[in-house]
């Protein structure tokens, strides 16, 4: 991956994941920050990679290196909608939404589901694109800034922990869940 992306494995480190944790990748589109974070939780944690394209899915179960494949679970859902990630309420203690808010059309469903299978006082990192970029990122009209995604978390009920730059084109936000 150039570096003029974000690196999900530097990226991943402001969760604060340990050996033994689940964490559900929203959106996981390749796989890059289930990897990162497979890496973290060991043989003993769980990364739920949930995504609505299933081709994307097989791609990166086929792409799973076979000290993660135990540990990556692959989910074929709708993060945008109750439910929709198949897993159980309070049954996650972190959640990864990179690369994936610029692309979701309901952000009430999202926040729902999320907070849905968060535990309480769950981490919740979201990553995305500060800009278009003449077109590396998505379109200008697509792109959702910083402040709108702090914004709309927190009118969701989470709470901000602490914002990082996650790359020269990308923005991080950690939250917690109520």
């Amino acid at each position: 991956m150039s570096s003029s992306f974000s690196s999900p494995q530097e990226n991943v480190l402001q969760l604060g994941l340990r050996e033994g944790m689940k964490v559900a990748d929203f959106g996981a589109g390749s796989g890059h920050y289930s990897r990162a974070a497979a890496g973290v939780v060991g043989n003993s944690g769980k990364v739920y990679a949930i995504d609505v394209q299933e081709d994307v899915l097989k791609h990166l179960k086929l792409n799973t290196h076979i000290h993660h494949v135990g540990t990556i679970e692959t989910i074929w859902g709708d993060i945008e909608k109750a439910g929709g990630s198949h897993l159980r309420d309070a049954s996650v203690d972190a959640g990864i939404l990179a690369n994936t808010l610029f692309q979701i059309e309901n952000h009430i469903g999202l926040l729902g589901e999320i907070k849905r299978v968060l535990k309480s006082d769950g981490k919740l990192m979201v990553v995305d694109w500060a800009g278009s970029y003449g077109g590396i990122g998505p379109a200008a009209a697509q792109v959702v800034s910083e402040h709108d995604a702090e914004a709309l978390f927190i009118n969701g009920g989470f709470h901000k922990v602490k914002s990082f730059r996650a790359g020269p084109h990308h923005y991080g936000i950690v939250f917690t869940s109520p």
